[in-house]
């Protein structure tokens, strides 16, 4: 007899992502506000049963990248939270990204995020550029991370990410660090920032957050030095220097064009 020749089907990256993405289900985060009202009578159960049947969730289903990290208000720095990313790589210079207070089923949606590359950043005018915080800082530092992924994966993901820049909207407080959560979403949406130092984080934040996930950013922060050779100076790097209360230092790699930034990387001024 003829050996069976198993057939294997290919995959598309956004299939292998989502794959990946399952992983973390055991690294979950529990929602720590849930908005007033009344439980779902079984008409709205059935209904919603019907639509996910009938319906399906298209916008949503291509959801297939999940980051972590931190956001301070650009207006209030010391208003910070943790940001679960759950994003769609539209094109290599584009991506969108839903903001959730948790990755479990009853996390509630508190943002939005655009990425883009430093190409598309670089066609942006003046006026619209202050909306957009730079990423080198949260990738350098090792605060942002992939969970669940493996290791070689979220690298070459964080590596893709360099020089890029992302337009985030926070439109509820649902427990910023710290402080207390509105059961609704109240106010104005807040324009979100992104750590560009050292000591900007408030004590605890992160640390709160790697042994709930079972991350070492420092450790992270150690095997992505190498990614330094790639920084560019980044507009909004000193957007809120010297606006914590807390003492801060520069991250190696990672500076403001207003500053003439590092000699080295501001001479290989191609784009990607």
């Amino acid at each position: 007899m003829k050996p069976t020749r198993l057939a294997i089907k290919p995959i598309t990256v956004s299939a292998f992502m989502a794959m990946l993405l399952l992983q973390s289900a055991s690294a979950q985060t529990d929602v720590r506000n849930a908005p007033p009202g009344a439980d779902k009578s079984v008409k709205t159960r059935i209904l919603e049963l019907g639509a996910k049947t009938l319906q399906g969730n298209r916008p949503v289903d291509i959801l297939d990248i999940y980051l972590d990290g931190f956001h301070p208000m650009k207006d209030h720095p010391e208003m910070q939270m943790e940001a679960h990313h759950f994003c769609h790589q539209v094109n290599e210079d584009f991506a969108q990204c839903t903001l959730f207070d948790g990755n479990t089923k009853s996390a509630n949606l508190n943002g939005i995020e655009y990425i883009i590359s430093e190409k598309v950043f670089a066609t942006l005018p003046a006026a619209e550029r202050k909306y957009w915080h730079p990423h080198n800082g949260e990738i350098l530092s090792g605060q942002l991370v992939a969970p669940g992924i493996p290791s070689v994966a979220e690298k070459a993901l964080m590596k893709g990410k360099m020089n890029s820049y992302g337009k985030t909207w926070h439109v509820w407080n649902t427990g910023m660090f710290g402080m207390q959560a509105d059961k609704l979403p109240l106010g104005e949406p807040m324009l979100a920032w992104s750590f560009n130092r050292d000591g900007e984080p408030l004590p605890g934040i992160v640390e709160q957050r790697d042994k709930r996930l079972g991350i070492d950013s420092a450790k992270l922060r150690r095997e992505r030095s190498d990614l330094e050779r790639l920084a560019r100076p980044q507009t909004g790097v000193d957007d809120l220097k010297g606006k914590f209360a807390r003492p801060t230092s520069d991250i190696p790699g990672v500076s403001d064009p207003k500053k003439g930034g590092n000699s080295t990387n501001a001479a290989s001024g191609a784009l990607r």
